[in-house]
This record gives structure tokens, C-alpha cells and sequence, in this order.
């Protein structure tokens, strides 16, 4: 089937915008792109007539986790519920995020491996939600931050082990923990957790089945240890130094602030539940993190769009709002959406099929009325969402009927 987007503002998901330009659908991928000069529309082709509106690439969250509902108590939650109840309402969660523009996230810890039966679910068709480029558990130390989503392991052979396990599994990431977290009782963010020998070994396993690395680390020793050890990103990068800074940008290994994540626990607070504990860390780590997310952005670290969703208020399918405290600290607002699009398919190693608006490419693509080159936060706005679709298809949006 053949689908043309006439007259549309096409933002490319590489830092380039075309006004009025004509984009053509064949099946599932992009077959064409230009002026109507440019793009011949065959006959019976159904035409959309955008006037007003813009395309952009279905947007990438490269940091969620679909077993946690953005409660007050995520912890609590975890220990109480009965996994069977997590992981219907992970399909939920993956439906909300699709419908609300993004056609693929990174799930960087789920609290069992069912999260790989949501996967080929929805690879399947039976369910909806995002392309799920998944975790499994994530590995820790014993006792160590995230353990009620992690694999626990001590000494170079066992970490090795845990990342094995990940993989028999089907892990296409493999997901560390370098420092202690906000979430888990008894642990300083600013404390490194898993030895560099740990890491290394671990990683060094996880780069031998050819997969990417993710670090969770606020603290600067945290993420120098895992900078050094071959990690990909750094996630949240909350506490850099100037040293920490200089590998990043010296290796080429990204950023994803998830800037959302301190912010909702930090605002809401005590009055909405959210452990003392918690509250304070993030409280303490705002202002922090706000300044390595602007230093990172001025001195060139690349930067991946990532929310943490599902901590505690910062739910799903309200992602977007990330690209609005992007912007806010220093982002242009198309800086921001390549952030969420082309830099975020490239950290994922899946630029070959989304992330940019391209011949050859998936047709994962987002609609929206009004240009989010001036206002940001049109993304954020589910009645400005004309159309998502995935793989050519409509499956959300005004578009999708």
C-alpha cells in the first residue's frame, strides 16, 4: 500500500527541517521524500495533506522501565504485586508510550525476564507498544542499587555469569549498576558500586556477543569506572567531574540524563508518599545534575533521550516531557528532538532502520499540529498528535481511523 504526506514540515531526526515537503509510504518503509517536483505520487496512492503540521521520526526513550507505574512507592509495589499483574500492566504502559509518539524504547531493567515475552508479543502483532530493546535484569552487586531489578553478582566470574544469563535470555543491552541510586534504601548515589575489574569483566563479555553497554551511575568514580570498563552511556551522569567529562567526550560515549526522574521525585516529595529517603537524595542532586547535563551539552558529550519512566510520578507516556527540561537548560528544541530521534537510534545501534526520516528507512513517524521548533511542548499535547505510526501503519492518532 502506498501512502503520501503532502505538504508537511518533515524534520529529518538529523538537525534538518523541510517546509512543504511531500513524504511517500510504500508498505513499511520511506520510498520518497522532497517537493512535489521532486516526488512523483502514483495513482489510487491515499494522500494525507498536512498543511500545518509536522513529521518527525517516531521518538526513542532510551531509558524506561515497563515493570514500574510511576508510583509514589515503586519499591513497595515490586515487593507486594504478583509478577503476573507487573507484566499486564507493562503491556499498558507499552501501549500508553506508543500512543504518545514513541515508537521505540530501551527497557534498562524489568523485574523478571518477562519482559522479553512483551517484546515478541508485540513484535508479533498482539499486542501494541514500541520496538523493545530490552535488559532483562539489570547486574548489581549484592546488596547494591536496583537489585529488586537486578541480577546480584560478586568477583569477575559471577558478573560474567549474570551477564550470560541476560543474554541466553535475549538481551540486546546489558545493563550495569556503577553507583549507588536514588530508589534503594541505603545506598549514596555519589558511592561507586560494582570494582572497575567487575565491570570490566562484564562488559568485556557483553562487547563479545556484540551488545551495547549502559551504566547506571550518578557519581563521578562510578562513571569513570565504567567509562574505562567500555560502557556505551552513562545513564543519568548526575555528579561529572571535569575528568569524567573529558573520557565521555575523549570516547564518545553518550549521555542520558533522564532528567525527569530526579525532577518528579524532587517536586513531588513527602506529601505524595515518596519515601524520606528518596526525596532527600533527589532534592540534594537536582541543581548537580542540572549543571553536568549543561556542561555535557556545551562541551559536545553526546546526548541520548532518556526519562527513567516509571520511577516514582514520572509516568508513562508522559515522556515527552523530557524534551521540555532539555530545552529549558540550554537545548534548542531541534537539538532536543535529535536527541529523542537520530542520537538516540545511534546509542541504540538501530539507525539502519529508525531514528531519521530517510529513503530506505522504517516509517516509524510521528504527526503532530503546529511546529515544535517553536513550542517544544507540542509534543507533550496528545490532541496535537495527528498520527503515530509504525511500520507504515497508522496505529494511533485522528490518522489511525
Amino acid at each position: 500500500m502506498k501512502l503520501a504526506i503532502r505538504d508537511a514540515r518533515v524534520l529529518d531526526g538529523r538537525g534538518q527541517a523541510r517546509e512543504q515537503a511531500t513524504l511517500l509510504i510504500q508498505d513499511d518503509h520511506i520510498e520518497a521524500i522532497g517537493d512535489d517536483r521532486q516526488v512523483k505520487v502514483p495513482r489510487g496512492t491515499r494522500e494525507i495533506h498536512a498543511r500545518g503540521m509536522t513529521v518527525l521520526p517516531g521518538l526513542i526513550d532510551c531509558h524506561v522501565h515497563l515493570c514500574l507505574g510511576g508510583d509514589a512507592d515503586v519499591l513497595r509495589t515490586i515487593r507486594e504485586e504478583d509478577p503476573a499483574l507487573t507484566l499486564l500492566k507493562a503491556a499498558r504502559f507499552a501501549r500508553t508510550t506508543l500512543e504518545s509518539g514513541f515508537t521505540t524504547v530501551r527497557d534498562l531493567g524489568f523485574r523478571d525476564h518477562s519482559i522479553f515475552s512483551l517484546r515478541q508479543a508485540i513484535q508479533d502483532g498482539f499486542l501494541p507498544g514500541p520496538r523493545i530493546v530490552a535488559a532483562g535484569l539489570a547486574v548489581c552487586m549484592t546488596g547494591g542499587h536496583a537489585r529488586f531489578i537486578g541480577r546480584e553478582a560478586d568477583g569477575p566470574v559471577e558478573v560474567v555469569a549474570a551477564v550470560r544469563e541476560q543474554l541466553a535470555r535475549g538481551a540486546e543491552v546489558i545493563k550495569f549498576i556503577a553507583s549507588g541510586g536514588v530508589l534503594t534504601p541505603g545506598t549514596s548515589p555519589d558511592s561507586p558500586q560494582m570494582t572497575p575489574e567487575e565491570l570490566e569483566a562484564g562488559m568485556a563479555e557483553a562487547r563479545r556477543a556484540g551488545r551495547r553497554v549502559a551504566a547506571h551511575a550518578h557519581g563521578a568514580e562510578g562513571m569513570k569506572n565504567a567509562i574505562r570498563a567500555g560502557a556505551h552511556s552513562i545513564e543519568h551522569a548526575t555528579l561529572m567531574d571535569d575528568e569524567a567529562a573529558a573520557l565521555m567526550r575523549e570516547q564518545g560515549v553518550f549521555m542520558v540524563p533522564t532528567l525527569s526522574a530526579l525532577a518528579t521525585t524532587a517536586d513531588c516529595g513527602l506529601p505524595c508518599g515518596i519515601p524520606e529517603t528518596a526525596v532527600l537524595k533527589a532534592r540534594t542532586m537536582r541543581a548537580r545534575h542540572e549543571a553536568s547535563f549543561k556542561r555535557a551539552h556545551r562541551s559536545g558529550i553526546p546526548i541520548a533521550f532518556g526519562t527513567d519512566a516509571g520511577t516514582p510520578f514520572n509516568h508513562h507516556g508522559e515522556n515527552a516531557q523530557e524534551l521540555d527540561r532539555m530545552v529549558a537548560l540550554g537545548m534548542s528544541q531541534m537539538e532536543a528532538i535529535v536527541a529523542a530521534t537520530g542520537s538516540a537510534a545511534r546509542l541504540l545501534d538501530i539507525e539502519h532502520l529508525v531514528g531519521t526520516i530517510e529513503v530506505g528507512k522504517q516509517a516509524d513517524l510521528l504527526i503532530v499540529d503546529g511546529n515544535p521548533l517553536k513550542k517544544i511542548s507540542l509534543l507533550r499535547d496528545r490532541d496535537r498528535i495527528m498520527g503515530v505510526m509504525q511500520a507504515g501503519r497508522f496505529v494511533s492518532g485522528p490518522m489511525a481511523h
